[in-house]
């Protein structure tokens, strides 16, 4: 049976504007990070998608080596994009990104015009789609001139392979630097994808600033911290979790006493908010007002729709903030 999409999409979805830009975010995003590689349930890939679009996440966030291995999850949307998206294209905005190690050789990794044209054109061709909606430049290149990079942003825009550009990972300066080259160019940085979680708050150090003075959106990764901050690790470490799995993102040696001890009062303050611990640590970032959209993965359609409830709830008072706040110090 065909996919018809659900003609009530768009009825619960907030959507914010992308730092000065046109477009549109929704507020909750999906990543293809993790749990859409080579070796992944193809028929579960499928339905957490057309899940996801049915909620109204019209963002699918992917980079050239997700998988694993690299590329197979550009791969998978591809096919589900086929069989069952293709008639809701322009619906959709569809990222990728390029910056880390690829393929073998000085080509297949960081910044030059080199890697990101090739790595581009390897993606459209992987996803089966004549442009992306973003590409980024997944991380600074110490080696490669800013100019060099940010040209390469600029010619994908200029060649109607992308339709807007961005950049990861890029601290305050850097970014600083990456959106003067942009505008000189005459073509606009419209987002930036750092990771930002409750645990993880580096971009406070003048990167939100940056963003917010500059008109560009913010859409921060890893905001559960790996799964760090949900019910997940409460009570140890349950079989077949990322940590079990002796995942490279995270390990045993993040649930020492101190962090278990913060996570369990932020899960009970969640409970007080009547919200999982999830559901409050997205709400918290969606809550800073440079934040455009948060991404998010989903290992589950019921996990998918846990993630999206979060929206339901997503005001704090200036009390839960600094109560918050205390208990991470």
């Amino acid at each position: 049976m065909s996919y018809m999409a659900s003609s009530t999409r768009y009825d619960q979805m907030k959507f914010k504007r992308c730092g000065n830009s046109g477009l549109l975010l929704p507020a909750v995003s999906l990543g293809l990070w993790h749990n859409f590689g080579g070796g992944g349930d193809y028929q579960k890939m499928k339905d957490i998608l057309l899940r996801a679009f049915d909620l109204g996440i019209t963002h699918f966030d992917l980079a050239n080596n997700y998988g694993p291995p690299p590329g197979s999850a550009e791969a998978n949307l591809k096919h589900i994009l086929q069989a069952e998206l293709a008639p809701h294209r322009d619906e959709l905005i569809i990222s990728t990104k390029a910056g880390y190690l690829m393929w073998e050789g000085p080509y297949g990794e960081w910044g030059s015009r080199k890697y990101l044209m090739a790595s581009l054109d390897q993606s459209l061709k992987r996803m089966g789609l004549e442009y992306v909606d973003i590409f980024y430049s997944h991380r600074p290149d110490p080696e490669t001139p800013m100019e060099e990079t940010m040209m390469a942003l600029h010619s994908a825009v200029q060649q109607g392979k992308a339709l807007y550009v961005g950049i990861s990972n890029y601290d305050a300066g850097q970014t600083s630097q990456a959106v003067d080259i942009l505008e000189r160019l005459g073509t606009p940085c419209l987002i930036h994808q750092p990771r930002y979680n409750l645990f993880d708050r580096w971009v406070e150090d003048g990167l939100l600033d940056v963003l917010e003075k500059r008109g560009v959106g913010c859409i921060p990764f890893s905001p559960l911290a790996q799964g760090l901050l949900t019910d997940r690790y409460l009570d140890g470490i349950p079989k077949g979790s990322r940590i079990d799995s002796e995942s490279i993102f995270l390990g045993k040696q993040h649930l020492d006493p101190q962090t278990m001890v913060k996570v369990k009062a932020l899960n009970q303050h969640a409970e007080q908010r009547g919200q999982s611990l999830a559901q409050m640590a997205l709400a918290w970032i969606l809550e800073k007002k440079q934040v455009t959209s948060v991404l998010i993965g989903a290992s589950s359609v019921a996990q998918l729709e846990a993630n999206v409830a979060t929206l339901n709830k997503l005001d704090f008072t200036r009390d839960e903030l600094a109560y918050i706040d205390n208990i991470l110090v």
